[in-house]
């Protein structure tokens, strides 16, 4: 079904120090010369620049990001952009100093052996690569070295879709800091003429957005322009940050004074149809709803709350029931019911009254919902002009009854046989997204991820609008025989109100004087055929504004669209046929420079420049379509494109100055410094152990470290409510060393487990190994693997692994590896905790029990017995404790040599500082 179009520009223009750490004097910045206005962190971003062109609902968008570094030093400058999954990226290119650095869209597999030739030779390389997620985060980082000039530009197509009866353009803008120039310019073409265009923002006032803002309309063209000054652009008139923090929305529709539209440009047409003021088609809607006991709580609530409002929006024409499956299936009314005012207020009470229990029987769920629709219609129940649809809930994967996936869809196809749609609702994540999308597009339908929010019952209302009100059902576009070539699809099971059917193909003879097209459809009282005649030298007339489009976009528009269906398509094909379908989708691709699931984008500086080095990762669906992490406070899921570039090492591994480590950096310590959910603590722990509370709203860390025996196994992080721990097994050096009196100690084994999934990991320094339901499976540290599962990923990439759990818990562990002869020290790991937004308040642990928010106060500070290190006065937990201020490694951006962390050190293994004492988190093993 059509959508509108949602493209989340997030322009996070973001800057750090390329090799962050914290100042060694409070005073370091004093007596500095003073920079410019909007400088931020010794960064300039003096030029932001969104520029779209949208030619007959089909979008050419440029973003366009300039910076100078202002600093004495290298500092690191990121380039972030958010856009929808069904948008293909067409370029991108970066400019340091004048020299212009593109990229080229190759086949996926030749994209990734580019890539990892370059990476290991030591230069820049970015890849990016196509996902399955509805939003995607382009983003890039480079070193820039002082006073060098940088330029960001990547461009991006897609084909604007109806919705609701509008088109509608939503940038998220969020700069971070104040732009000298800072635009967004939007120009429309609509040969059909535009008959409203409308722009707000949600982060300024009116008054300020009536003087930065622009927007008009006149016949065929449309422009929106957002040109914030300076002192519009601060949140306060003597502020230095920036209120452009929010949504930029544009909307526009088009005259319809014929149901549709055909327009004809160098061998190429598009036929755009979308009838206004016909009667609405009664509708037979089974609801199929999971009430099973994953469903309590909130979820089924949410459910109620969309499900009464929904019939609210019930006809009076209209029919219903409610098929309930668990573990069995149970049925509201026995047949179809009209939606009588009588018939709904017993609805709405058969609603409220709905509990969850049991199982998942996805198979029987829908058989009964199905047969009971064929049944209405065999039995004359239901009126003969009426379009039946099925909506089917489900938050989990079938677990009772017939549970094969691909059964359930043969089933289901046998049964529906083509007569009606299926749209299916995946609640959540912890679900067979690639199941439900392909067992519904199968049957014409489609299907759509309902988010865990506040707003989940209005997403559910939302869809049910969309799909509320047929129009046309039997949709078929024909045009001349013998003069078309690689037509799109043009049959469709219904027109639904507010959307749009675009059709696209290639003329046999360009020369043709003449094209007519032929739309046929029943309505709700009799059958309808739409025709469009279009005289060709008429057509050239109407399309000569060369200087204001660009030229070939209706041949771009049809190679979109026919990827866009080839790619659905292969989705249920198999053999022959699939392998057919995707050779054709992939040379449209590579044709016409779009990054598709089947092509990625490269990105590779000159042998000369050996200086930095790119890491590329492209989270999406996994092989079951489950939802790979990701940001919160949107109101979409998002993706990310974390290309980071930064300094790097030689080719060879540098020895660590302290214990003779060789770590290169990798895509998966890459990991640790891409993802850093904004003002959360961060917490780890590596080396002799230390362990470092990192507490960014107080832009400082507390650290200590535990002294216990080799072999003692401590309690690092313990949830009774998730069921994950992770324990730690402590080794210690081979023996002491001369300069020292002691013997350092690391962790040597981690033990990462979960209860609820019956899933364990053992890492030790020699391997990992992996217990899933008491099978075991054993890696190398020198394997490049990665293992998913219902709600885990586990990602091993050179020396570095990465374990997700859902959405929200990520642990790292990285591997320090030591010459195997060193006379003293021995190879150890380090535990990083980048994400544990998910984890209960229950959580506890040396590391766990910080995860819920505490504060601290520093004070007193004064001599110390070292010169070099001042004493102070920690208040923390009700506690008052002498501190000495130190340092500790972070390994999160440099995993050989590490970053300095200053931090606050707390004697006597953290006495005072954690729950108890030390000996109380001793646990007896790993499990």
């Amino acid at each position: 079904m059509a959508f509108a179009w949602w493209p989340c520009l997030i322009l996070a223009l973001l800057s750090s120090l390329a090799a962050s750490g914290f100042p060694r004097s409070p005073f370091r910045l004093l007596g500095k010369r003073s920079l410019p206005e909007g400088v931020a962190n010794g960064i300039e971003v003096y030029s932001t620049k969104i520029n779209s062109k949208v030619t007959s609902r089909f979008a050419h968008n440029v973003v366009t990001m300039r910076a100078v570094n202002r600093a004495d030093t290298a500092k690191e400058v990121s380039f972030d952009v958010e856009l929808p999954k069904t948008a293909f990226i067409t370029n991108f290119t970066l400019t340091i100093d004048g020299v212009t650095y593109p990229g080229n869209v190759k086949e996926k597999e030749v994209a990734k052996k580019q890539y990892e030739k370059a990476v290991s030779q030591g230069k820049t390389a970015g890849l990016v690569k196509a996902s399955g997620r509805k939003l995607e985060k382009f983003t890039v980082s480079v070193n820039v070295a002082a006073g060098s000039k940088v330029t960001f530009e990547l461009t991006y197509e897609e084909l604007l879709k109806r919705h609701k009866g509008k088109y509608e353009m939503y940038l998220k803008v969020q700069p971070k800091q104040l732009v000298k120039h800072f635009e967004i310019e939007v120009d429309i073409f609509e040969p059909q003429g535009i008959s409203m265009l409308d722009a707000e923002a949600s982060f300024i006032t009116n008054d300020l957005l009536g003087s930065a803002l622009t927007k008009s309309f006149s016949g065929k063209k449309g422009h929106v322009s957002f040109k914030p000054s300076l002192d519009q652009q601060r949140s306060c008139p003597t502020c230095t940050d920036s209120l452009l923090n929010g949504d930029f929305t544009i909307t526009y529709d088009v005259n319809r004074e014929s149901p549709g539209n055909v327009q004809i440009v160098n061998g190429y047409f598009v036929h755009f149809f979308a009838p206004q003021g016909l009667p609405v088609v009664p509708k037979n809607v089974a609801f199929v709803i999971d009430i099973s006991g994953s469903m309590a709580g909130r979820k089924l609530e949410q459910t109620k709350e969309a499900l009464l409002r929904i019939l609210e929006d019930m006809q009076e024409e209209d029919y219903l029931n409610f098929i309930l499956f668990s573990g069995d299936v149970s049925t509201w009314k026995e047949h179809l019911v009209q939606a009588t005012p009588e018939n709904l207020q017993e609805a709405r009470t058969f609603v409220k009254s709905m509990e969850d229990k049991g199982m998942t029987n996805i198979n029987d769920g829908l058989l009964r919902g199905i047969s009971m629709l064929n049944k209405a219609r065999e039995e004359h129940r239901i009126p003969e002009r009426s379009t039946s649809i099925v909506i089917m809930l489900t938050d989990g994967d079938a677990n009772v009854g017939e549970s094969r996936p691909e059964k359930i869809q043969e089933n289901v196809r046998n049964a529906i046989g083509g007569k009606f749609p299926l749209y299916n609702l995946g609640f959540g994540n912890n679900l067979n997204y690639n199941f439900l999308e392909n067992m519904a597009l199968e049957n014409h339908g489609f299907a759509r991820r309902i988010y865990e929010d506040s707003d989940a019952d209005l997403q559910l209302q939302g869809f049910y609008e969309e799909v509320a009100n047929p129009l046309l059902t039997g949709v078929e576009m024909e045009y001349p025989e013998n003069a078309i070539l690689d037509l799109t699809q043009n049959t469709y099971q219904h027109f639904y109100d507010g959307s749009e059917i675009v059709v696209a193909g290639r003329l046999v003879d360009e020369d043709m004087n003449s094209f007519k097209a032929d739309v046929k459809g029943h309505g709700a009282t009799n059958d309808l055929t739409f025709t469009e005649e279009v005289d060709m030298k008429e057509m050239e007339k109407a399309l000569q504004e060369r200087d204001y489009i660009f030229g070939n976009y209706i041949e771009r528009l049809w190679a979109y669209l026919t990827i866009e269906q080839l790619l659905e398509k292969r989705k249920n094909a198999h053999g022959e046929e699939k392998e057919n379908l995707t050779a054709r989708a992939l040379d449209l691709s590579l044709k016409y420079h779009f990054v598709t699931p089947l092509t990625s984008m490269v990105v590779t500086k000159p042998e000369d420049n050996e200086d930095e080095r790119a890491i590329a990762d492209k989270p999406g669906e996994d092989a079951e379509g489950r939802a790979s992490p990701a940001p919160t406070g949107l109101p979409h899921l998002h993706l990310d494109w974390h290309i980071w570039t930064g300094p790097s090492h030689s080719p060879q591994n540098s020895p660590d100055k302290c214990t003779g480590a060789s770590t290169p950096v990798s895509p998966a310590m890459s990991y640790l410094t891409s993802y850093q959910p904004p003002q959360n603590p961060y917490y780890y722990v590596d080396g002799d152990p230390h362990f470092i509370i990192q507490i960014p709203e107080k832009d400082d860390a507390l650290c200590f470290n535990i002294d216990e025996a080799p072999g003692t196994v401590l309690r690092l992080i313990q949830d009774a409510v998730t069921g994950l721990t992770v324990n730690g097994q402590i080794t210690g050096d081979k023996r002491g060393s001369p300069d020292s009196k002691t013997r350092k100690t690391y962790f040597g084994k981690l033990g990462i487990a979960n209860a609820q999934m019956d899933f364990q990991v053992e890492v030790t320094t020699e391997k990992i190994t992996l217990w899933n339901r008491a099978v075991p499976s054993t890696f190398s540290w020198l394997d490049t693997v990665t293992v998913t599962q219902d709600g885990l990923s586990m990602m091993i990439n050179r020396k570095n692994m990465v374990v997700s759990f859902g959405d929200g818990v990520t642990f790292v562990v990285v591997l320090h590896q030591v010459w195997k002869k060193h006379p003293v020290h021995r190879d150890f790991l380090g535990f990083y905790v980048v994400d544990s937004h998910r984890m209960s308040a229950q959580t506890h642990g040396l590391l766990g029990q910080f995860f819920q928010p505490f504060d601290f106060k520093v004070s007193d500070i004064r001599p110390g017995s070292d010169p070099t290190k001042p004493d102070a006065t920690l208040v923390v937990k009700n506690h008052q404790l002498i501190v000495t201020r130190g340092s500790q490694k972070d390994y999160r951006k440099d995993a050989s040599i590490g970053t300095k962390v200053v931090c606050w050190f707390v004697h006597n293994n953290g006495e005072g500082l954690i729950d108890g004492v030390h000996t109380d988190y001793i646990v007896p093993n790993l499990f």
